[in-house]
């Protein structure tokens, strides 16, 4: 994630990324390789001699941007006390702006209260079941079974005890 990171920064060569990720040279040479592999980057020679390559975003890497600044406003808002180090801006009128996932259709914003995850045409068996089992759940802990036995429990557990 790094890497494609350092990517939308406009890195491309091997030792930029070597720079900016103090990672030994076997491990960026293997990450680079699995991202090339995921078509998450492309690999272009820029120098016959010695060969030089430099990695560049595919459109499928470009893709992966909205996951990117998705945990990076997350991150801000729940792991940096002393405040954000990163926002995300406009870049034609350099505002800050907050990223928010919405469906494409209608607009609405993408919570977990009011969206669930779907078996989709290649699910089996197991994530039909599993998605099927997730359903049935109200989002609402308090209002599970085993919430509401428990809290049972703990109220005749205190009543005892007066």
């Amino acid at each position: 994630m790094l890497i494609l990171r350092d990517a939308f920064y406009g890195l491309s060569r091997f030792d930029e990324f070597e720079k900016s990720l103090g990672i030994a040279p076997t491990m960026l040479t293997r990450r680079l390789g699995e991202l090339v592999d995921a078509q998450l980057l492309e690999r272009h020679q820029y120098s016959d001699k010695p060969p030089r390559y430099e990695y560049v975003l595919t459109p499928r890497g470009q893709d992966f941007w909205p996951v990117l600044v998705t945990l990076l406003a997350w991150g801000n808002k729940y792991f940096a006390p002393e405040g954000a180090s990163l926002v995300l801006v406009n870049r034609i009128t350099g505002k800050r702006v907050e990223p928010a996932l919405r469906e494409a259709q209608s607009g609405q914003r993408i919570t977990a209260q009011d969206h669930m995850l779907g078996a989709g045409p290649a699910a089996n068996d197991y994530i039909r079941r599993r998605v099927a089992f997730g359903a049935t759940k109200p989002k609402d802990p308090t209002l599970r079974p085993e919430f509401l036995v428990a809290e049972q429990s703990l109220r005749a557990a205190l009543s005892r005890k007066r």
